[in-house]
């Protein structure tokens, strides 16, 4: 029996990147491609209409946004895509196949490749794999994906302005074995560059180390505003 795969963008004003993100998941054989669109004033919906893509509407949040795809999909397995990111062409082909091989594989994430030339890119990318393959935090950008019926089962996303990836992973790792697929998202480089490349990384790890110290999301949302 094929496992279906429905895959869940979030995205406010994401014309530019929008449409190879859905481009990437019906190349790669997604059931159904849904975006969420949380408030938009560009063409992001349109574009995803056109490219044959679902669009619902939900209050702006990553978390709302994601649960209101979820509520909407119709596939065996939710995949929670970034509007900046895109799927390997073999990487659903894959995630079946590693799925179909245990009732006990409840969930996961794949491997970077953050589009940008560079030895600190990939001393990022290996920091990520790290940090998932040792403790299961997959973060949004590593394209989290779980059978759907376990999403359900534990509340999906919590609400809660950040973090949320983070507190998703922390109930879906104790459901059963996440695994990582080795196909690799192909994921914009545009936070680092931005930002900047020592500035993002320390930011991301400043609020891993507070939220373990019990800072709430909230808080952090104050002093670290999500942009992207």
């Amino acid at each position: 029996m094929t496992i279906s795969v429905s895959v869940i963008i979030p995205a406010i004003d994401e014309a530019e990147v929008v449409g190879a993100a859905i481009n990437s998941a019906v190349r790669a054989g997604a059931d159904e491609v849904i975006l969420v669109d949380g408030g938009s004033s560009d063409a992001t919906s349109w574009i995803a209409e056109q490219l044959g893509a679902l669009v619902i509407t939900a209050a702006p949040g990553r978390a709302s946004q994601q649960n209101a795809g979820a509520q909407a999909a119709k596939g065996d397995i939710l995949l929670f895509l970034h509007a900046d990111c895109c799927l390997p062409e073999n990487g659903l082909a894959e995630l079946r196949q590693q799925m179909a091989a245990s009732e006990s594989h409840q969930g996961g994430y794949f491997r970077q490749r953050i589009n940008q030339a560079g030895w600190i890119y990939r001393w990022i990318e290996f920091g990520n794999l790290l940090r998932a393959r040792t403790l299961k935090w997959a973060y949004g950008d590593q394209a989290i994906f779980v059978r759907a019926k376990v999403y359900h089962a534990i509340g999906g996303f919590p609400k809660m302005p950040l973090m949320e990836d983070l507190y998703f992973m922390k109930r879906l790792k104790r459901e059963g074995r996440l695994i990582c697929i080795q196909a690799p998202l192909l994921v914009s480089a545009r936070r680092w560059t931005t930002r900047g490349t020592i500035r993002q990384t320390f930011r991301n790890w400043t609020m891993l180390v507070a939220v373990h110290l019990g800072v709430s999301p909230a808080t952090l949302a104050r002093y670290y505003p999500r942009t992207t």
